[in-house]
């Protein structure tokens, strides 16, 4: 059975201050399961009717009512960071463990154990849950779905991906490899890109991974395209290592972008590429406005 949200609170909290103090949600849902002994595989396969996984959005409410408390923040998109109360309250739990019959650390709020808070939608200055931290947690899911689809396609429908998605970011004369019936050399593409004024000739690679991508790969690419590109450009459905981010600039060599899985979701909303956008309208209370007594 996936555990109640008040149950995953400390969990995620441990495992934010195992990480350094914070993570991306993909690793939280990684790591979280060893903290979570009666979590099961058909539990991890439950879906909600939106498709989304029961258990990460299970986290994710858990991980709200945190920020609410204020001790989970989101120091830039995608990241969920532990705060000094958070830590504050893991360390009464640590001092609390050893004793048996033991009840859970209290939050600094005094919500009783085992209760789940009603997330209350407010206005934006109140600093509670409101509308829009739950469009950056849509927008999360959103870009998982997205990013789980791109690495179910075949090879061949993500060749055609990759050009649309060059030429969306602003490519032209898109040329492709037709990496399936031949080697490609690291290299699944070229194109001409203007940068401010001026013309360069580019080459684009684009690997639908799970695991972030390594340094190996930069330098293979950049070898490739030595010589015969400007620029070069990497995209992948997953991240890149911290070597690999360190070696994509390097003085006097071809530069290599780099465009993460949520930075492919992001152009992809931006340019309208396989993405539809449907506008939600969000009312502002002001009865008090239409009753103010009239002028003279």
């Amino acid at each position: 059975m996936i555990p109640k949200q008040r149950q995953i609170e400390v969990p995620l909290l441990t495992v934010l201050a195992g990480r350094g103090g914070s993570a991306r949600p993909s690793e939280v849902f990684e790591d979280i399961k060893k903290h979570l002994p009666g979590l099961t595989q058909a539990d991890l396969l439950e879906l909600r009717p939106t498709g989304e996984s029961r258990f990460e959005n299970t986290v994710r409410w858990a991980r709200q009512t945190l920020v609410q408390r204020g001790e989970v923040s989101s120091p830039a998109y995608g990241v969920w960071a532990i705060t000094d109360k958070g830590r504050a309250r893991l360390a009464v739990v640590s001092a609390d463990a050893p004793a048996s019959g033991q009840k859970p650390a209290e939050p600094a709020d005094g919500t009783p154990a085992g209760t789940m808070p009603v997330p209350q939608v407010v206005g934006p200055s109140q600093g509670a849950f409101n509308l829009e931290e739950a469009h950056d947690d849509y927008v999360e899911a959103f870009t998982n779905r997205v990013l789980q689809a791109l690495r179910e396609i075949s090879p061949a429908k993500f060749e055609q991906f990759a050009a649309k998605l060059v030429e969306a970011y602003g490519f032209w004369n898109v040329k492709t490899t037709n990496a399936v019936t031949a080697p490609d050399g690291g290299i699944d593409g070229e194109g001409d890109l203007r940068v401010g004024l001026a013309k360069l000739h580019a080459a684009f690679q684009c690997k639908r991974w799970k695991g972030p991508v390594p340094r190996p790969e930069i330098d293979k690419f950049r070898g490739a395209i030595q010589g015969q590109c400007e620029h070069g450009y990497f995209f992948t459905t997953s991240r890149f290592t911290e070597e690999a981010q360190k070696a994509a600039i390097k003085p006097g060599t071809v530069p290599i972008f780099l465009f993460d899985g949520p930075e492919i979701v992001k152009i992809m909303i931006e340019k309208r590429l396989g993405v539809i956008r449907t506008p939600i309208e969000v009312y502002r209370e002001r009865i008090e406005a239409i009753l103010e007594p009239s002028a003279g």
